[in-house]
């Protein structure tokens, strides 16, 4: 069936009389082009239907991040009930007495859906789309193994950009050296500290940290952490490929603009599901981060998991961080990170950059 305002209004109301939480007034707005969400009063940002010719119903947060396509009038009135049931428990979470506005929220969206069809709460636990196994529950401490870092991360300590590599025997050594590592420091087996502790140079940890990059293997992937590549320095997808490297995670803070991104590579090309680098600035409790069911839906079900597993974390970016370890099985090396145990160089000068490539 071909879904038309009428028929999308009619369905809603069918569904708003026989529950005790939704009305007519509850469905999202409706409209023929994504620029129409600019204009419209309200939540700018709130989900927003556009009704193609074709009978496709697309889901916008503002006129230019689509977040789900569909022809199945089942999905677009979950996709509204969700969308409705988040602002409830939102209203009622703000208003509980000795409660954050994070305590509960998303619980309480899964209960809210229970109550109006219990295979839609099965799917917003789920947290992607019709058929989506959900994540393995977290049977350890959330902060372990990426999400410690988080935190601080965000302004930008240690690093401004944390990179993973993964692949078939590779080399942490390789991969700095491409990126414009010392070459005899690396060789050397230099640490942190041993930088830190080196005699005649004159500089400060800040000053010192801004010319150094930090490097290693925890789990199935190599790290980096760096705030800035020397100039010139050329550690392309070609280049990570001729050392084995299959995937890559970038990870980059920018505290002065707020804007934090998340940029993931497989086999030399970004899954992104056309968004471009993704900025995590849009990650917000509850809501799913990812275009529903499209290349980064395995991380919808991870932060859907995190947040369900992990009401206790306040804070959204550990939340995602711990949702990264999960589904990608990101990890850095706390202890030898704080000791400054962990490998370390300076930037190389000009002539010696990427002597690994």
């Amino acid at each position: 069936m071909r879904i038309t305002e009428h028929t999308l209004k009619r369905a809603w109301q069918r569904m708003a009389t026989g529950s005790d939480l939704l009305d007519d007034a509850m469905l999202p707005p409706t409209g023929t082009s994504p620029d129409q969400c600019a204009r419209r009063a309200g939540d700018p940002d709130g989900l927003f239907l556009v009704l193609d010719e074709d009978g496709t119903v697309r889901g916008h947060h503002g006129p230019y991040r689509e977040v789900f396509a569909t022809q199945d009038l089942d999905q677009v009135l979950y996709f509204a009930a969700e969308a409705a049931v988040r602002e409830l428990a939102e209203h009622i979470v703000a208003r509980s007495p000795g409660r954050g506005p994070a305590t509960n929220l998303v619980s309480g969206q899964a209960g809210m859906l229970d109550r109006i069809n219990p295979a839609w709460g099965e799917r917003f636990r789920a947290g992607g789309v019709d058929g989506a196994a959900p994540a393995r529950p977290c049977e350890g401490d959330p902060l372990e193994r990426l999400a410690w870092i988080a935190r601080s991360w965000h302004e930008q300590d240690p690093y401004t950009t944390l990179a993973f590599f993964r692949g078939e025997d590779i080399s942490a050594e390789e991969i700095a050296l491409l990126h414009g590592a010392d070459p005899g420091q690396t060789a050397a087996g230099m640490r942190l500290s041993d930088l830190r502790g080196m005699d005649g140079d004159g500089r400060d940890s800040w000053e010192l940290a801004w010319q150094t990059v930090c490097f290693g293997q925890s789990g199935d992937w190599v790290f980096l952490m760096y705030h800035e590549t020397p100039p010139g320095t050329r550690a392309d997808s070609a280049a990570l490929a001729r050392l084995g490297v299959t995937e890559t995670v970038e990870l980059s803070a920018c505290a002065a603009k707020a804007i934090y991104t998340f940029d993931y590579t497989r086999d030399g090309r970004r899954v992104d599901d056309d968004w471009g680098v993704l900025e995590l600035i849009w990650y917000d409790r509850g809501r799913a981060p990812y275009y529903r069911g499209g290349q980064l839906d395995f991380l919808n079900r991870a932060v859907r998991r995190a947040e369900l597993d992990h009401p206790e974390l306040t804070d959204e970016f550990e939340l995602y961080f711990h949702a990264l370890e999960t589904s990608l099985g990101l990890r850095l090396p706390q202890r030898a990170i704080e000791e400054g145990s962990v490998h370390a160089a300076r930037w190389a000068r000009p002539d010696q950059a990427g002597i690994g490539g």
